[in-house]
């Protein structure tokens, strides 16, 4: 449980749901940097705010002490959504449940960030098949962990006389990532590497890759 003060005096405590202590850590902050830039009740400044009820209803333009008493009758807060609004908005909600929603809002913003990097995984025209089940996984995993990937085949002196033994192994590959990503960009020689670009799939959910034999 993580306790909050209200700013009224109170304070509100929130259910965590834990897969860790680091977990626990990085929820907390989440709490507190949110709670750090959120006015509530008393905290409120503005000489006029416009008001919208628990269910989004507008209530108009008001003094926070008149909004202040009609949140506390329902057993709630007021809490400010949109500060730089002119007046001001604020909603007449639950603060523990909307810094909770906040804080994973937050969350799927940082991850969804991070989700852009470009991951490279590397092959051979004569790549063995558990290396090949390896780093096809690899792909998956990071596709499924939203990150983009190129996927190249490095040909060598005589290799390059033989491109068709890597396209064969790139077409193989694409086809048995399947519904884990999408081809950005086809299979293509740079140079004496054969590069494709993928992209996870929009909407779907993590695909867990296959285990090697």
């Amino acid at each position: 449980m993580l306790a909050i003060d209200s700013g009224s005096g109170a304070r509100c405590t929130c259910p965590l749901v834990l897969s860790s202590a680091r977990g626990g850590f990085i929820a907390e902050r989440n709490f507190r940097q949110v709670s750090d830039r959120v006015r509530v009740n008393d905290r409120i400044r503005a000489r006029e705010i416009r008001v919208i009820d628990e269910e989004g209803g507008q209530l108009g333009v008001m003094q926070p002490f008149e909004a202040l008493r009609m949140a506390r009758e329902r057993g709630l807060d007021l809490v400010e959504i949109s500060p730089t609004a002119d007046p001001p908005v604020c909603k007449i909600t639950d603060y523990g449940k909307f810094l909770y929603q906040q804080s994973k809002k937050a969350h799927e913003q940082r991850k969804s960030s991070r989700g852009s990097a470009l991951k490279e995984v590397k092959f051979r025209p004569a790549t063995a098949e558990h290396d090949f089940q390896v780093r096809k996984n690899q792909i998956i995993r990071f596709l499924g962990e939203g990150h983009k990937v190129r996927a190249m085949i490095f040909h060598r002196g005589r290799e390059m006389a033989h491109q068709e033994v890597g396209r064969a192994k790139m077409t193989r590959l694409l086809g048995e990532i399947g519904d884990a990503g999408s081809i950005e960009t086809p299979p293509r020689m740079e140079g004496n590497v054969l590069v494709a670009l993928l992209a996870p799939k929009k909407g779907a959910g993590a695909v867990v890759p296959s285990r090697p034999n």
